[in-house]
């Protein structure tokens, strides 16, 4: 081979660019056990919430303290997201991965066996914490296995093991829960943790990071055109989602299926199971109209629990449409900031990380209060103006940010 094919060799590997053979390849496994990393992260982050009465008794503490052990987690997440990528972002990306996956086996090791509430505490702090660090990697990661036109799909599939884990995981944790103890639940995650360490060690390929002095600042990468419309509508989407969400038993009990909360979180988790298979399909073709189609979709959900929220088929009816727009939005926000920040993706994707967990706290704290001083009737109209003011953004975020199809 001459000099001249072994160099473009190199830059080959090393620029993360694809020979032509494999064009339209997808690396399964590696995407695969990218999604089972955003599988453990859910799944560790939502199952207290599932096993709130087990988890008080056995820490002898309130339900309500419990509860606190997912606020921690999204605190964790919100204040390490931004700094520990800028910090880190001349690392090689495979063992920053590595560290990532395995503070999940640790910390999930750390709350099995503790007997104290405050050791768990800090332990779902540094879970979050790993958490902040891993959803800043993986978008980005995806995309550079792949060519250009191949990366949606390629974050699509990365990101599928989100709503495995809402609609599938949790259900089934809680309920390993509620058999064998909460404790064993948190113990076979962190084994499934360390299998997923020696599977990305065998399979996820290694990629360079920036090099020093060649990163880039916060401030660059926010005020690129495109990622302020990106992260403005992510943040009122996720928090339109979480009102609702996080808030459904009491919206439910005036529809008197309340007893069937687990029915509707089903309905939902399969909806959005679908709908991620939707925007797994089309996103590389089509990211601005699913954008549109997702916000619309939910929007006319929550119009419809509005007007017709007494009726039980209604409300079923109205959380499928629901999931199905829900279930490949992250996928879609995350493929749009990718495609818009380049070789930022890593910052960009940690600003992501961010704004999404100020939403899902800010979805507790709004749903709280739109409870307490007006009632459930109250969610679909705030959830349908926070809604209307995304598909707004979007629609004027046509040349940067969320583009035509071209």
């Amino acid at each position: 081979m001459s000099s001249t094919s072994m160099n473009r060799s190199a830059c080959l590997q090393e620029c993360n660019q694809v020979p032509v053979s494999n064009q339209d390849r997808l690396p399964l496994p590696a995407l695969l056990a990218l999604a089972m990393a955003a599988f453990i992260t859910i799944l560790t982050e939502a199952l207290p919430a599932g096993l709130l009465p087990l988890m008080a008794q056995s820490l002898t503490v309130s339900e309500a303290l419990v509860g606190q052990l997912v606020t921690i987690y999204a605190i964790g997440s919100l204040l390490a997201a931004i700094p520990l990528t800028a910090v880190t972002q001349s690392w090689r990306r495979r063992p920053l991965l590595l560290i990532a996956i395995s503070g999940f086996a640790v910390v999930n090791a750390v709350t099995a066996v503790s007997d104290s509430y405050t050791i768990t505490l800090v332990a779902r702090f540094f879970a979050g914490v790993f958490a902040g660090l891993l959803w800043a990697l993986v978008a980005g990661y995806a995309a550079r296995m792949v060519p250009e036109h191949l990366k949606g799909r390629a974050i699509a599939i990365a990101m599928a093991g989100t709503p495995i884990a809402l609609s599938l995981g949790i259900p089934a944790g809680t309920f390993l829960g509620a058999a064998w103890g909460w404790r064993v639940t948190f113990g076979l995650m962190s084994i499934l943790t360390v299998i997923l360490v020696v599977w990305v060690t065998a399979k996820v390929p290694d990629f360079p990071g920036q090099a020093r002095g060649k990163g880039f600042a916060l401030r660059t990468v926010f005020t690129l055109p495109g990622i302020r419309p990106i992260l403005f509508v992510t943040l009122v989407y996720v928090l339109a989602h979480n009102i609702l969400y996080t808030y459904i038993a009491p919206f439910l009990v005036p529809v008197g299926i309340a007893d069937r909360i687990d029915l509707v979180l089903l309905v939902f988790g399969v909806a959005a199971l679908l709908g991620i298979w939707i925007v797994g399909v089309l996103i590389d073709r089509r990211l601005r109209e699913l954008v549109l189609i997702s916000t619309t979709l939910f929007a006319l959900a929550a119009l419809a629990l509005g007007l017709v929220r007494n009726v039980p088929a209604a409300v079923y009816t109205s959380v499928a449409v629901w999931g199905l727009a829900f279930g490949g939005s992250a996928t879609l926000f995350q493929t749009a900031l990718a495609k818009t920040a380049g070789e930022a993706t890593d910052v960009a994707q940690s600003m992501m990380v961010t704004v999404w967990n100020i939403a899902i706290a800010g979805g507790g704290i709004v749903g709280g209060i739109l409870l307490e001083t007006f009632s459930v009737s109250a969610f679909p109209w705030s959830v349908l103006v926070l809604l209307v003011a995304a598909l707004v953004v979007t629609g004027v975020a046509r040349s940067h940010g969320f583009p035509s199809s071209r």
